[in-house]
């Protein structure tokens, strides 16, 4: 394979560039109100927004801004060739992702899904004053009004609200000048960032009008709710000890609280094990693991990578492979505390890929709400699956199974949008250009 040189310098930063080990931020949406005064403020931020190659040349703040379809519409951007799923936007395929429920977009926080949302910004900064500048930057832009935040946070650490190390495990770019893990899928730039060649060996054809297109990615932003004091009360009320309430934890996510993976340390924890980045990542499952006894072919990591648990079948998992980052909003559920004290605390998510449908679509509706795919018929991830207080959750064993029932869902959907983050050379296009008309 020849060499894969990515234009780093014109694609946005987030995209290929994960955020410090621990970080603060904030998620910013915003609807037009007059799209002349909006594209000459994205003119006066170009400079500012961060590009993949400030790797190397390091800012103490990245600062990314995508756009939704309505957001480009109203801007007199042309993309009547832009995929369907796109033009609907997420709150329309609630069916396809399984946002029912308390998670129905009926019941999203506003603007999510209203069409009020129009450009996102995203920033992630070291520390609190490296967020005042790009702060500074957004609260200035002229022609819109914000109409949402979310301040957000990674903790030393690395724990996300339930208690698990959060980030580990993500896809390798290749051609993004970063350096491999052991145990990361190499995937080609074409299944995440458009104008490259894919997993097929193609580049597949960009939407019109390419000068938008090349070098951007579609991302998919949710905000999801985390229901902590009741995960911790079903591991309560369903474990025999409190060690079994933590290997249940662990079964349920396939990984222990400190990323350590049942694949590597299946009978306890091993702290060093999931800090370590060189190991906590490189394991597979059909020759050491086939049944599941390791790590249940269920579990929430087994579902949403399968690794080569899909060997010999016509699913290939690097087709379906996302870009992730995620960040929390609210404060942590004070340890051992089983009650709901009212507080909303959660995750904020944004994934990002060429194809909303073949990754973030494809993953939610067959790999996390179905159990087809793994001969489990109908249970959906124990974690995040769309469970109903019905859920169902196997856990291979010997001599006998066990099966954990009842499940609720410990996350619920707040909201969400689809958005289309354009590279460095497409902003400017839109920040230039002159409308049709």
């Amino acid at each position: 394979m020849s060499e894969i040189r990515l234009d780093l310098g014109d694609i946005q930063g987030t995209v290929l560039r994960p955020g410090p080990a621990a970080y603060r931020g904030a998620f910013l949406l915003f609807r037009i109100d007059d799209a002349a005064a909006a594209r000459a403020a994205l003119r006066d931020v170009l400079g500012s927004v961060t590009s993949a190659a400030h790797m190397d040349r390091p800012r103490p703040f990245t600062f990314n801004i995508a756009f939704t379809h309505t957001g480009l519409e109203r801007l007199g951007v042309p993309q009547e060739s832009f995929p369907r799923e796109f033009r609907d936007g997420m709150a329309a395929r609630k069916d396809v992702l399984g946002d029912v429920g308390d998670s129905d977009p009926a019941r999203w926080e506003s603007p999510l899904g209203t069409g009020d949302v129009h450009i996102g910004i995203v920033i992630i900064a070291g520390d609190e004053a490296d967020l005042e500048r790009p702060l500074a930057l957004a609260a200035d832009f002229k022609g819109v009004s914000q109409v949402y935040r979310r301040d957000v946070h990674l903790p030393p650490g690395g724990k996300e609200h339930f208690g698990f190390r959060e980030g580990i495990g993500g896809p390798y770019v290749v051609g993004s000048g970063i350096d491999a893990l052991p145990g990361q899928d190499h995937v080609m730039p074409g299944e995440f960032i458009l104008g490259y060649e894919d997993e097929s060996g193609r580049v597949a054809p960009l939407p019109e009008p390419e000068i938008l297109t090349r070098n951007g990615t579609f991302v998919a932003f949710r905000q999801c709710a985390t229901h902590v004091a009741e995960f911790r009360r079903y591991l309560k009320e369903h474990a025999r000890s409190p060690e079994d309430e933590e290997l249940l934890a662990a079964k349920i996510v396939g990984r222990w609280r400190s990323g350590a993976p049942l694949a590597l340390s299946p009978d306890h924890d091993d702290p060093g094990l999931g800090a370590d980045p060189h190991r906590n990542n490189d394991f597979t499952y059909d020759g050491a693991d086939p049944d599941g006894l390791r790590v249940p072919r269920g579990a929430h990591i087994r579902r949403v990578n399968p690794r080569d648990s899909l060997t010999g079948t016509i699913v290939d998992t690097r087709i379906h492979r996302m870009v992730r980052r995620g960040a929390l909003y609210g404060p942590p559920l004070p340890e051992g505390r089983t009650d709901d004290d009212g507080v909303e605390r959660g995750l904020i998510f944004i994934f990002m890929g060429a194809s909303l449908t073949r990754q973030f679509e494809f993953i939610q509706q067959v790999w996390i709400n179905n159990g087809d795919f793994t001969g489990l018929g109908t249970e959906r991830d124990p974690l995040v699956g769309a469970n109903d207080g019905t859920g169902v959750h196997t856990i291979p064993a010997h001599p006998l199974r066990r099966r954990l029932t009842g499940l609720p869902r410990f996350v619920t959907v707040r909201g969400g949008e689809y958005l289309f983050m354009p590279g460095l050379t497409a902003l400017d296009w839109i920040a230039t250009r002159t409308p049709a008309g």
